[in-house]
């Protein structure tokens, strides 16, 4: 009978000592009080705000550049393509054009615009303006044209201010810009290839208007009578202008090194004539 009391009397501690041990309402309470269940939440927080930035920054690398970034960039990557026929990389001279040019630009109410002037050391490319970001411009000029011609820094300063008007009326951007690029830029690839035929197909369209096509003589008139416009605030300036013309449209129908010119610029020829003043019937 002892045994038997001694047997409950061990079961029954056992049992009670269990149910404390099992008891996790205490340990919570004891947590709580000692500030780790706050500690855990914010290191659970801090984890899920690192992976959620990381995630971020991982997604921004398959970014593709939006409009205002992305003229400049492609641009340069022409170029860089190109470079073997264009022969932008020799030493060139110091003509000082930066200042001329800048002046000029002035003249006509432009400001705070930055530039770039890249000499090419082909008559392959005449002049031209390549498409860039809001703030700034990219000219190209052929440094065996400006010589056979003989141009003056003011010469050479008015042909880069055509090719700007040019570029702003957005023949240019309009021509390489199609639905599918305009769609494309600005969006993610995350997930997916890059669409480099998209590019490709995009870059072969620089070639096709500034070697090849050209522009229409819808858009040549455009761009010959808002300069009429523009210079004839100062007619010194206007009449180097119609000079320029001139000996350009000399040159093309006399040396076959620019036999091509007429087929991207329509035409000096024709520009001459839309300058001329209308005669008044009295």
């Amino acid at each position: 009978m002892k045994f038997l009391i001694l047997f409950l009397f061990i079961s029954t501690t056992f049992a009670r000592a269990e149910e404390t041990a099992l008891d996790f309402s205490s340990i919570k309470e004891i947590i709580k009080k000692d500030g780790l269940e706050g500690e855990l939440q914010k290191k659970q927080e801090e984890k899920r705000k690192y992976l959620d930035a990381k995630k971020r920054s991982d997604m921004k690398r398959y970014n593709v550049p939006t409009q205002d970034q992305f003229w400049s960039m492609f641009s340069e990557l022409w170029l860089v393509r190109n470079a073997s026929q264009l022969k932008w990389d020799f030493h060139k001279p110091d003509f000082e054009l930066e200042k001329t040019f800048k002046a000029m630009l002035e003249s006509q109410g432009i400001y705070e615009k930055k530039f770039k002037i890249l000499f090419l050391d082909s008559p392959q490319l005449a002049h031209t303006s390549l498409p860039s970001n809001s703030d700034e411009y990219i000219f190209l000029i052929s440094l065996p044209f400006v010589r056979t011609l003989d141009l003056s820094k003011v010469e050479i300063s008015l042909l880069l201010f055509e090719d700007l008007v040019r570029m702003r009326k957005g023949y240019f951007k309009t021509y390489v810009l199609s639905k599918e690029l305009d769609a494309y830029l600005g969006s993610n690839f995350s997930g997916k290839p890059f669409d480099k035929k998209l590019i490709d197909e995009s870059l072969k369209k620089y070639n096709t208007l500034l070697l090849e096509k050209g522009f229409s003589f819808q858009e040549q008139f455009e761009t010959t009578k808002e300069i009429d416009t523009l210079l004839k605030n100062d007619l010194k300036i206007w009449n180097t202008y119609v000079s320029l013309l001139e000996k350009i449209d000399q040159l093309v129908k006399t040396n076959s090194l620019y036999k091509n010119y007429t087929l991207i610029y329509p035409s000096p020829e024709l520009q001459l004539n839309w300058l001329k003043p209308k005669n008044k019937i009295l």
